[in-house]
């Protein structure tokens, strides 16, 4: 059998579940170098790419799909309204401050390092058809492919 053949065999749960996991925690613990986590980091951009000010509630909703099953923002915002990074309006919607977007850089910078490490020896090309592969089997099981 050649490895090709036995690689088709392999289970995509698996090997999809495995690249997560990997992946997640090569970035969190990198992020956590920072004293950020990854969803702090998202709630950040979030923020930074608003036209205005937006409630918890509204955050909450836009980055439903990439929390862990079971966990909320509030903790990850409380961290950032204490240390300064965004603030609450009088109407208790949550901005970036000048502090948060200096932060917000400096993770951006990680981020950046973290990609390229992440895609190392994996062109474009490459990482679309994997993309692609996926996202039909996600289409072929009923699910959502569309990036949210």
């Amino acid at each position: 059998m050649s490895v090709d053949t036995a690689l088709a065999a392999q289970p995509i749960g698996y090997w999809s579940g495995a690249a997560n996991k990997a992946i997640i925690t090569h970035i969190r613990q990198a992020m956590a170098r920072l004293q950020v986590s990854q969803p702090q980091w998202w709630v950040l951009n979030q923020l930074a790419g608003a036209p205005t000010a937006m409630s918890q509630v509204e955050l909450a909703r836009r980055l439903r799909d990439y929390l862990d099953p079971g966990t909320t923002l509030g903790p990850d915002i409380d961290i950032l309204l204490a240390r300064g990074w965004i603030t609450t309006g009088a109407d208790g919607r949550l901005s970036l401050t000048g502090a948060g977007e200096a932060g917000r850089a400096r993770i951006k910078k990680l981020v950046l390092e973290l990609r390229a490490r992440i895609h190392d020896g994996i062109d474009d090309a490459e990482y679309v058809r994997a993309l692609g592969v996926l996202r039909r089997m996600i289409s072929n099981v009923g699910g959502d492919p569309d990036f949210p």
